[in-house]
């Protein structure tokens, strides 16, 4: 049977997706009205969403709330967290949901045919038939509560969705993009926040949550896609049959209106909060926004990435380096959202202050008509259209799978046409038609029009005010000690009983009926075989090359790794400090901003980084600057040729560019610490135990922050020794003496591509051989790191090693357990934090972090007890053996080329053998539960070293200050 025999289905379109190599379809279900696209290829990674136009009407956060709530069970799987089900015992390659401005999207993926058939099913009864209904305890869990331990405790607010806004709104940059928004759309969805305002989640009943549920949740205001190799007529028949056969076609209002013209720009002034102790100066954001027109003009669409890229984004952009040389902000960014029914584009200038603002908006206005004048560079154009088609050729999406990105793409513009989902997709046509605009004014104009002539724009200042968050927090505690005065007894204790009851309800297990209802495979589904590694050593002019053969399509990947192991710790420091520079200063041929260009025309990206990894034989850090060059094999040549331009001859005289350069680094980390806690918490406190934990935070964490801050704070000071220093430790790494190169392709591009490669190493200089790492001081310092977030990242650390224990494939098991278990339990569901981890590696290292936390100390009293939980683990074989099926959903997660050749590259570094990954497969096939509680031991050892390191709330930081030997501010 083919699609065009199926009755309950009417063909919209079926098309040649030539630009992807697929087959699409564009269906509608006669009965429900449900819309269905389709992309058929003979990718084994499948991809099912099911999405809802979901407009909000307030900042209540319900369209959130219901993604997040839909998922704790369902009719047919009433068990209370389907969703954590799935991912202890699936295969899946992506689950998950989001929650835009204007829809909610259900997307799964998995390579394993019964599991992606599991996952569906479990997806669709959770969205059509969630248990929402019956049980309010998950309206309570997930979006917000009162919570009142006993009648004299203090009355608080709790909740996931509800802790995980008050993390979004510690954030300068999401604060800044939420008003943005609210000035550019006061008449339409985008103007109101979908994810929530902690300040108006309280706001949201039980009634019009439910009410919400019941007007979008219906197939005729749903969107359905499938992509990949599937017997997708099987696919559709099993939907009509299961699921939407059983609705009619209703009319449902949930038309995105477009913002009409106010013809004016907004000038919007809002406050943000900043550590009490920190100083208001140089702290301020401004930004310049403007509606671009409709989304379904494909041209435009593509358009202004260009522009993007070609006024701000590009290194030596004119906008950027107006601002930049007004010494208006220290990091100049633009955006363009193209997700949305009008695309918005902004210029943002961080680190500024209020005062500059109308000459921020004279210097974006005397620029751009500069521009228009003059024209931009065609060099400049050219770069961004080829960079985005190298990308789209590529299609290599890292750790998602291709079909998800290809899906969500697609609602770019379905969303708004039901006859348009490819629209975006065929693309190619378009970079043509751009190319043959160069030097004909077509992007000038499009400036003119858009962001000189058009006024409906906006001009938002986010004005920093030391220690808000704390008077907020005040103010908000004032509130509730308002609400719970006026509160009768009776009231009080009814709500002592909720909370109690609360608590019941999330500790109590689903009953062993309820969890057997969720499908899951089995062992013997799992390939008891190991990937293996693709490394093959071949020696080029005395360098040694890894060779990964893998099909790649035309495209050369190769990395230049020089070893600087025996660095000291401020040559490491400058070293990583120099990755930031190279490509984005001039060298002796290029201007930097013609580097740039010639980088983007001639290659898919040039890009370096310091890495710290660690040896399997001896526990020893092996440490690196690595240099990445992608390319297509016909421009490996010239590529290698911009290399070694910037390798050997960069320029670092032009001290304003590096200080430039510095202010933005600097700014950027800080934000990323702050956004990224978890990790720069975690990484923080293993520097205290292992050289791997201290080298990783000298390179990218919190010492490195640090450092860069140090040098832009002292920057007229400091830039002699900084420049003296990076390029000394420059021309130490840049030695033959010191490279290994990795190389990832097929056996005929290696073939023709290794004569080029060594005619570029035959210019490096044969330098010293590296030596042995040098002795470092470890020191336990328990650290807190206080910033003006309403929310906590809390990491515990230690080594098993240290202990004599060895690692073994039970400890993925665990962290399958302890992350969707033990702290999923106890510090999600009942602690209220958006996230929790566990990670185990090799090299003896354990970390256990939480990630938008509104608890502390609590958080870390649960961590204490992780060495009962596991000596006292008792499941059932069905729940073992889907813990060990979990597993597996990281160790076979498919790779694209270039991350299958890092991935082997990385196993020779460290001296990890097929054997090893092996036996460690076989090891969790078989693994059983006392295998899992005979490892409590070696984490009571872990834990009782008793490192921890959180970043967050100054103000409970400084309560619970016990817990810590020195507290300073991010």
């Amino acid at each position: 049977m083919q699609i065009k025999d199926l009755t309950t289905y009417r063909i919209l379109e079926d098309i040649e997706l030539k630009d992807i190599n697929s087959r699409g379809y564009i269906l509608e279900h006669v009965k429900s009205g449900a819309r269905i696209s389709i992309i058929s290829n003979d990718d084994i990674n499948k991809v099912f969403y099911i999405g809802f136009k979901t407009p909000p009407k307030d900042e209540t956060g319900v369209p959130h709330i219901i993604e997040h709530t839909v998922l704790c069970g369902s009719k047919k799987f009433p068990v209370k967290d389907p969703f954590v089900e799935l991912v202890k015992g699936s295969l899946n390659t992506f689950l998950n949901a989001m929650t835009y401005p204007e829809k909610t999207v259900y997307p799964i993926a998995s390579c394993n045919d019964k599991d992606f058939q599991n996952l569906m099913d479990v997806y669709l009864d959770a969205v059509f038939n969630p248990n929402i209904y019956k049980y309010k305890e998950i309206f309570k869990q997930e979006g917000w509560h009162y919570e009142l331990e006993d009648k004299d405790s203090p009355l608080k607010i709790n909740g996931v969705v509800y802790n995980e806004m008050k993390g979004a709104y510690s954030s300068a940059e999401e604060i800044l993009q939420e008003e943005i928004s609210k000035a550019l759309f006061p008449d339409n969805a985008y103007g109101k926040d979908s994810g929530g305002n902690p300040e108006h989640i309280p706001e949201l009943t039980y009634d019009a949550y439910l009410d919400f549920h019941r007007k979008y949740y219906h197939p005729v205001n749903s969107y359905i896609y499938l992509y990949g190799n599937m017997d997708i007529v099987e696919k559709l028949e099993w939907l009509d049959k299961e699921y939407l056969n059983k609705y009619d076609k209703i009319e449902v209002d949930s038309e995105i209106k477009k913002q009409p013209e106010f013809n004016t720009i907004k000038d919007v002034v809002k406050e943000y909060s900043i550590a009490s102790d920190e100083d208001t100066k140089d702290k301020a954001y401004l930004s310049y926004s403007k509606i671009i027109e409709d989304v379904l003009d494909t041209k435009l669409y593509h358009a202004f990435d260009v522009l993007d890229y070609c006024l701000i984004s590009a290194p030596g952009a004119p906008v950027k380096k107006a601002l930049i040389d007004a010494k208006i902000g220290k990091d100049i960014s633009s955006s363009y959202d193209d997700g949305i029914l009008q695309p918005t584009f902004t210029i943002c200038a961080k680190n500024a202050n209020v005062e500059d603002k109308d000459r921020f908006i004279q210097v974006i206005d005397d620029t751009l008509r500069r521009v228009v004048k003059e024209g931009i560079n065609k060099e400049s154009i050219l770069a961004s259209i080829n960079s985005s088609e190298f990308r789209f050729r590529e299609a290599d999406f890292g750790q998602y799978p291709k079909g998800l990105l290809y899906g969500l793409q697609i609602l770019d513009s379905w969303l708004y046409d039901d006859t348009k989902p490819f629209l975006h997709l065929e693309c190619l046509d378009t970079y043509k038609f751009l190319k043959e605009q160069i030097g004909t004014g077509y992007f000038e104009n499009l400036i003119e029009k858009y962001l000189l002539s058009k006024k409906n724009g906006a001009v938002v200042t986010l004005k920093p005010v030391a220690g808000l968050n704390s008077k907020l927090e005040k103010e908000q505690e004032e509130k509730l000690a308002k609400i719970k005065s006026q509160m009768t007894e009776q009231e009080i204790e009814d709500l002592v009983k909720e909370t109690k009851h609360l608590k019941e309800y999330q500790e109590e297990p689903s009953p062993k009926e309820e969890l057997e209802k969720i499908p899951m495979l089995k062992r013997s589904d799992i390939s008891p075989d190991a990937l293996p590694f693709k490394n093959e050593k071949v020696m080029l002019d005395d360098v040694p090359v890894i060779y990964h053969d893998y099909e790649t399509n035309g495209i050369d990947y190769i990395d230049f790794m020089f070893e600087t192991t025996d660095y000291t710790s401020e040559e490491l420091q400058s070293l990583a400090l120099l990755k930031t520079l190279l490509s984005y200063v001039d060298t002796d041929k290029y201007k930097y901003s013609d580097l740039s260009n010639q980088i983007s025309i001639y290659t898919g990206g040039i890009n370096f980084s310091v890495s710290s990894i660690t040896k399997l034989k001896d526990n020893e850090p092996l440490i690196y600057l690595n240099v990445r060059i992608r390319a297509l094999h016909e421009n490996i040549d010239k590529g290698l040729d911009l290399l070694w331009n910037v390798l050997l001859n960069t320029d670092f005289s032009d001290k304003s560019r590096i200080k430039e350069l510095i202010a933005q680094t600097a700014s950027r980390l800080k934000n990323s610490l702050s956004s990224s806690g978890n990790v720069a918490a975690a990484l923080r406190g293993l520097s205290y135990i292992s050289k791997h934990g201290y080298y990783s935070d000298l390179l990218v964490g919190i010492e490195f922050y640090r450092f860069v801050s140090d040098i832009d704070k002292n920057f007229d000071e400091k830039i002699d020794s900084v420049i003296a220093n990076i390029k000394k430790v420059l021309e130490k790494a840049i030695a033959v003496n010191r490279l290994t190169i990795s190389y990832t392709g097929n056996k005929e591009l290696f073939a023709e591509t290794k004569d080029i490669i060594s005619s570029y190493v035959k210019k490096c200089p044969k330098g010293t051989k590296p030596g042995k790492v040098l002795p470092i001081d470890l020191k336990q310092k328990n650290e807190a790191f206080m910033d003006a977030s309403q929310i906590h990242y809390v990491a515990r650390v230690g080594n098993f090693k240290k202990h004599g224990f060895e690692y073994t494939g039970l400890l993925r098991i665990l962290k399958v357990i302890l992350s969707y278990d033990y702290l999923w339990i106890n510090v999600r569901v009942k602690g209220g934090a958006y996230g929790c981890s566990s990670s185990f590696q090799k090299t003896g290292e354990v970390m256990f972090t939480s990630y938008r936390d509104p608890n502390l100390s609590a958080t870390n009293d649960i961590y204490e007890k992780i060495p009962e939980y596991v000596r006292n683990f008792d499941v059932n074989d069905r729940d073992m053996t889907k813990y060990v099926i979990g597993t597996f959903n990281a160790l076979d997660a498919p790779l694209y080329p270039e991350a299958s050749g890092i991935r082997s590259f990385i196993a020779y570094l460290v001296g990890e053998t097929y054997e090893g990954i092996q036996k460690e497969r076989d090891v969790i096939l078989n693994a059983t539960q006392e295998d899992i509680r005979n490892l409590a031991d070696m984490f009571e050892a872990v834990l009782k070293e008793n490192n921890i390191c959180v970043i967050g709330n100054e103000v409970t930081i400084k309560k619970e200050k016990e817990l810590f030997k020195n507290i300073d501010t991010l």
